[in-house]
């Protein structure tokens, strides 16, 4: 095994780093799997990194120009897959972290996709729909000769939607000269989209909840859920354990959160969020911030805003039984040992948050044979791998003695690196 590897959590000062977070974990695992030093030094680092600069007409008539990436983490079992997220602090750490997880995640569900992540330093929400639209079409022109349907999937990501993903559509397009549907997933219903695509995610989490309850012997009336967030995974997550009869005690967006004991009109209050942009003055609720609203007690907790959510300085304080990470990276490498000796257990986000990436490989599946399917057989099909994914993930952390993000890890480098040996290295 390389020498380079570390058995432990990473150092303090690196614990905000994703990427180190996510390097931490795979290495633990590949010396569990004792990983041939070859494939380790092959897995261990990403296929290719383009790093763009992107000039923008704005509608002042001046030339703005942002910093865009886009991280290929993995081809060996297809494609590579990933989201593309528009913020003012998205780094490269953060993108080439993201897109390895991607390259995880789909291992775990077994989707033959590998993994990338894209990103644009900008603020989307001090930008008009016209500039929005032409950093887009530029973005995707400079990554056109990376991307498309046999290459590299981009999909929608933070302050990312099915608008962007039109317009990167029609860019590839136009290139191309004819239409090219399944270069993108996460497109509008009309132009090639996946019915029960928007929604999958959340979905995603409340099936592996589903299962985790089961497996702790606990019904959806009974069950005390704190979501954090209320996007497409926090908000339709919360929404669907509602529905399913789960008590939602607490729920926030990124201002903050608001909290009842008895329970949450979660309908009645994501449309509050809708009419006002804002949990404030919705009644019958405590105000409270996002990092209280962590610690509640409560039997499932799901962070699904954004990464380093939990950490080592606050790990100790979470009060859960369940974990079930909507969002990819809310818990560094460092608290991973805290919650382990609380005995919380954890839905890891590469297997929690992977009804995204599911649906989408369906998305791709029925944009290449322009044939497409009714969204009960979308979610049958999602059900079926999430759950097939949990059970085998629990199985395989009760074989190897190990918590369930490790047995995740695990499980996914062991199938790529059966995918990297068995194609062999093109040298």
């Amino acid at each position: 095994m390389a020498t380079t590897m570390v058995e432990d959590a990473v150092p303090e000062a690196k614990e905000a780093n994703p990427f180190e977070s996510m390097m931490s974990r795979f290495d633990r695992a590949a010396k569990l799997l004792d990983l041939n030093s070859d494939l380790y030094a092959v897995m261990r680092v990403p296929n290719r990194e383009l790093k763009v600069y992107i000039p923008v007409r704005m509608d002042s008539g001046r030339i703005q120009v942002f910093e865009g990436f886009r991280v290929q983490h993995n081809f060996a079992r297809g494609p590579a897959k990933g989201g593309i997220r528009y913020a003012p602090d998205v780094t490269i750490e953060e993108v080439r972290a993201l897109a390895a997880w991607m390259t995880w995640k789909c291992a775990v569900v077994n989707v033959p996709f590998g993994g990338a992540k894209g990103g644009v330093i900008c603020d989307p929400w001090q930008m008009s729909q016209g500039e929005l639209e032409r950093l887009t079409r530029r973005y995707a022109s400079e990554l056109i000769d990376i991307i498309g349907p046999e290459k590299d999937v981009p999909a929608p990501d933070m302050n990312t939607n099915e608008q962007t993903m039109a317009w990167i559509m029609d860019t590839y397009s136009m290139h191309a000269r004819h239409t090219v549907t399944a270069v993108v997933t996460g497109k509008p219903i009309d132009l090639g989209g996946s019915r029960g695509r928007r929604e999958a995610t959340g979905r995603g989490v409340l099936f592996v909840v589903n299962e985790a309850m089961k497996k702790f012997k606990m019904t959806p009336p009974s069950t005390r859920v704190v979501v954090q967030g209320s996007g497409n995974v926090g908000g339709i997550g919360a929404q669907l354990m509602h529905e399913a009869g789960y008590k939602v005690i607490a729920i926030s967006d990124m201002h903050g959160g608001i909290y009842n004991p008895a329970g949450i009109d979660i309908p009645a209050a994501l449309e509050h969020l809708r009419a006002t942009r804002s949990f404030e003055e919705y009644p019958n609720a405590e105000r409270m911030s996002n990092a209280e609203l962590l610690e509640i007690e409560c039997d499932v907790l799901v962070p699904a805003a954004t990464e380093n959510q939990i950490t080592s300085q606050n790990a100790e304080r979470i009060n859960c039984k369940v974990l079930a990470e909507g969002a990819n990276g809310p818990t560094t490498a460092a608290a991973d040992a805290i919650l382990q000796r609380k005995g919380i257990f954890v839905i890891p986000d590469i297997l929690a948050n992977a009804g995204g990436v599911t649906v989408s490989y369906f998305e791709w599946v029925q944009d290449r044979m322009g044939y497409f399917w009714k969204e009960d057989v979308v979610n049958e099909r999602l059900q079926d791998v999430m759950v097939a994914s949990f059970n085998e993930l629990v199985k395989f952390a009760e074989k190897h003695n190990v918590d369930t993000r490790t047995a995740a890890y695990m499980l996914a480098i062991d199938r790529v690196a059966y995918d990297t040996r068995m194609r062999g290295i093109y040298a």
